[in-house]
């Protein structure tokens, strides 16, 4: 019983440690563009920020060591440069995001709080957090998430049950394709690389489980929390498909879910939207902080001291990106995202397969044929030209920014194909 009881307190706690600002701001956006296609956007949304990330604590589940051991069959100075990008991205990126949205959605609607002010308040109190690691796991699993969840559910059971007969069509091109790629934003799979390894050590202090107990948990851990973000995810996407026609024509993310927020719970609605972005965006600076600190006390012979400086160091980056406009802050994560998230969520497919499907060889080739044709997407990204243009009109789905997708898909099979046949003629 007690085992079950621990995967669900860990569940929850993955549950909230995913669910940030982007999260949180994302899906009712998507699903305002959506429109009656809202199911086939939310299945793309899913892919990238529900299975993918999910697998990512499966693969944790099997290695249970660092980030480091995600990509060290690549080689390790792979390994070393890919764990400094994710850690720097995610410290940089969005731990300050979730800052940013709960200045403009939770603080400044109340209060004449100057960004700087908020931002270094939010990150003085995720560092009292992040100091106290122990206890980081249980705090949030037992008494965040269930008030996550249920404010979410009382948004989406009001908002589907009261929406209007009048749904605007959809927007998008491809819906499929806009949701999966929406789903990058939610950095979800990099966050599950990171915030896998806070569990990692977690249950490791503890010290309660033997390898294959601690794998267990893990991955019920992650089917619960899978299944509670697929189901949070869904149900925002459809409130908010079937409620666009109340909103403005150039509503930004922030102002459709509070206009949802509103519609549904009412003038205390804005309230209650304030109590859950600050929650959902704490768990989630948490998460990263403690990750990223957690990797660097690592590094430094598990030194107490190196944890504290890296904590330190991650939260006054947070301080100073943290004052942004959460809109410029997604704007430049874009090329950042298309360039890391395809070698993230092949290290995460790799590292799940056995090892005679997922040799050093495979590894390696894989890896760096999705590297090589993720170049253009984010040199489109940074440097538009017709170059850059002409040369992905020849690469298969490139024009959805999935140019690397075959590529990688065909080198897999080719390699373990290769080395099938090598064994065959050895025996």
């Amino acid at each position: 019983m007690n085992k079950t009881k621990d995967a669900f307190i860990i569940g929850f706690a993955l549950f909230s440690l995913f669910f940030g600002a982007g999260n949180l701001i994302l899906p009712p956006f998507i699903g305002s563009q959506a429109g009656s296609d809202w199911l086939y956007t939310a299945i793309g949304f899913a892919i990238t920020a529900v299975i993918i990330p999910i697998l990512g604590i499966f693969a944790h589940a099997n290695i249970q060591g660092t980030m480091f051991d995600f990509g060290k069959k690549v080689s390790p100075a792979f390994s070393l440069v890919y764990c400094f990008i994710v850690y720097s991205i995610s410290v940089t990126l969005p731990a300050p995001r979730t800052a940013s949205v709960t200045h403009e959605m939770a603080i400044a609607p109340f209060f004449e709080s100057t960004p700087l002010l908020s931002s270094t308040i939010y990150f003085l109190l995720v560092f009292l957090f992040v100091i106290n690691r122990a206890k980081v796991i249980n705090l949030i699993g037992k008494l965040f998430t269930p008030l996550i969840v249920i404010i979410l559910l009382s948004i989406i059971g009001i908002g589907i049950f009261s929406s209007p007969d009048v749904i605007n069509p959809s927007t998008f091109k491809t819906p499929l394709i806009s949701g999966l790629l929406e789903g990058y934003q939610t950095f979800d799979a990099i966050g599950a690389i990171v915030v896998g390894g806070v569990v990692i050590i977690s249950i490791k202090i503890k010290g309660e489980n033997s390898f294959d107990e601690s794998r267990k948990l893990i991955i019920k851990s992650g089917i619960i929390a899978g299944s509670f973000l697929l189901i949070i995810y869904a149900g925002l996407i459809l409130t908010s498909a079937l409620n666009n026609s109340t909103f403005g024509p150039d509503a930004t993310r922030t102002e459709i879910l509070t206009a949802l927020s509103t519609k549904t719970l009412g003038e205390i609605g804005t309230t209650f939207l304030s109590l859950l972005v600050s929650l959902a965006c704490f768990t989630t600076a948490i998460g990263i902080i403690t990750g990223t600190s957690d990797y660097i006390k690592g590094l430094f012979n598990n030194s107490q001291l190196a944890y504290t400086i890296a904590a330190i160091i991650s939260c006054i980056i947070g301080i100073a990106v943290g004052q942004f406009d959460v809109h410029y802050i997604i704007y430049i994560a874009l090329p950042v995202l298309m360039f890391i998230y395809p070698i993230t969520i092949v290290l995460i497919l790799l590292n799940i397969l056995p090892h005679k499907l997922a040799s050093d060889k495979v590894f390696k080739s894989v890896v760096f044929i999705t590297f090589l044709f993720s170049i253009p997407d984010f040199i489109k990204f940074i440097i538009p030209s017709k170059n850059i243009e002409s040369i992905i009109n020849y690469i298969p789905f490139a024009e959805q920014n999935l140019g690397w997708l075959l590529p990688a898909i065909f080198v897999f099979i080719l390699f373990n194909i290769k080395t099938f046949t090598i064994n065959k003629s050895a025996s």
